[in-house]
């Protein structure tokens, strides 16, 4: 079968250039698969942390693609359309998380229909609705989906927002699948050490960027009142400004016991705080599902989730963590508190961790795309 994949990939760095990579080397196992990517993403203004572009630190593998389309330039359309024609693809997958893809993506996905005989698009949606939501995203979402035959939804909780903007689309829900090439789970003392923490105590992390609606503010506070048998590593880089988290822990009687590395994080180091950690902790003030999950079961760690997006579905049900009720400081304290007073909390969830780990491979994710593919 012959598959385009339209999306971001190397050098685009992040989340979903990641998954992308891992789809395109997955499918092309027993496919013909082409990657066609963004010549430019979206303009600067709108990418508020450093760059979208992989660094020379960075130890991205790269994706061999065809880089035509730019967003903010409609005349590459048509370019980009012409070069996916003339592959002559069975396939196209879409990538679809905000809706200033609306535009290009929606009529490149209409177009190709007219153009190759017989194709199949299906749009895999990270968000149906973004994080931090704009008037103007379901209209133009609306767009974007008139263009794709059925959907791939990465938890129920946008399957929900899809079946409210588009009750007719034929959709699937199909889990994130695991990461697994950030390498194996170091020693944990020595992870703590390289990070300047105390192996003696219990460590929370918080892991990947730092945006306000993945509530870094709330596992502060929540961590105010925790005793000093506790420390907290904050990894990632910061979208927007530091400065309101940076007052928090300045008033905090124990920001001795936290570490913060304040970047992106390449690759070959995100074993190092995994491994130092005994629980990581997504206190997100809104979600759809996450990728840093993903890598959390990787390293056999647990986790404490706000029960928002599809965190409680594919966590707290799945029993690999504990979700509270809503992002409230005192209910993520009680949990991480919970988590450590009973020993059998923690071996429960890390058996849970390796059936999902069975679950939510790359194999299984494909094979079920494509089985859903064949039914369009």
């Amino acid at each position: 079968m012959k598959i385009a994949i339209l999306s971001c990939f190397y050098p685009y760095r992040g989340g979903i250039s990641q998954f992308n990579a891992c789809l395109y080397g997955e499918l092309g196992r027993e496919n013909d698969v082409r990657a066609f990517n963004f010549k430019r993403q979206y303009p600067d203004i709108l990418f508020p942390g450093k760059t979208q572009y992989v660094t020379e630190d960075d130890e991205a593998v790269p994706v061999e693609s065809v880089s035509l389309l730019d967003t903010a330039n409609p005349f590459s359309f048509g370019r980009t359309l012409k070069a996916m024609s003339g592959f002559g693809p069975d396939l196209v997958i879409v990538r679809y998380w905000m809706s200033w893809f609306a535009p290009s993506l929606g009529w490149i996905t209409r177009m190709i229909h007219k153009k190759v005989a017989g194709v199949k698009v299906v749009s895999i949606l990270d968000n149906v609705i973004p994080h931090e939501p704009h008037f103007f995203d379901a209209p133009l979402t609306r767009y974007f989906l008139k263009g794709s035959d059925g959907c791939v939804t990465l938890c129920n909780a946008v399957r929900d927002d899809l079946a409210a903007l588009d009750p007719s689309k034929r959709t699937i829900t199909l889990n994130h699948p695991l990461y697994s090439h950030f390498g194996e789970r170091m020693d944990r003392e020595e992870a703590c050490r390289k990070f300047g923490l105390d192996p003696s105590k219990k460590t929370l992390l918080f892991f990947g960027l730092i945006r306000k609606y993945k509530g870094l503010d709330i596992l502060l506070e929540a961590f105010r009142g925790l005793s000093d048998e506790y420390q907290l590593l904050i990894a990632g880089e910061p979208y927007g400004s530091f400065d309101e988290y940076a007052e928090i822990i300045g008033s905090l009687p124990g920001r001795g016991r936290i570490r913060t590395d304040l970047r992106y994080i390449k690759d070959s180091e995100v074993s190092a705080y995994f491994s130092a950690a005994d629980l990581a902790v997504l206190p997100y003030r809104s979600a759809t599902q996450s990728g840093i999950s993903a890598v959390a079961y990787h390293f056999d760690l647990p986790m404490v989730v706000t029960s928002v997006g599809g965190l409680r579905e594919t966590i707290g049900e799945s029993g690999t963590g504990l979700a509270v009720d809503s992002p409230e400081p005192a209910l993520v304290r009680e949990a991480i508190e919970r988590y450590f007073s009973d020993p059998e909390i923690a071996a429960a969830c890390r058996r849970s961790i390796a059936s999902e780990k069975e679950r939510l491979s790359w194999r299984a994710f494909c094979e079920r795309l494509l089985a859903f593919a064949g039914t369009l």
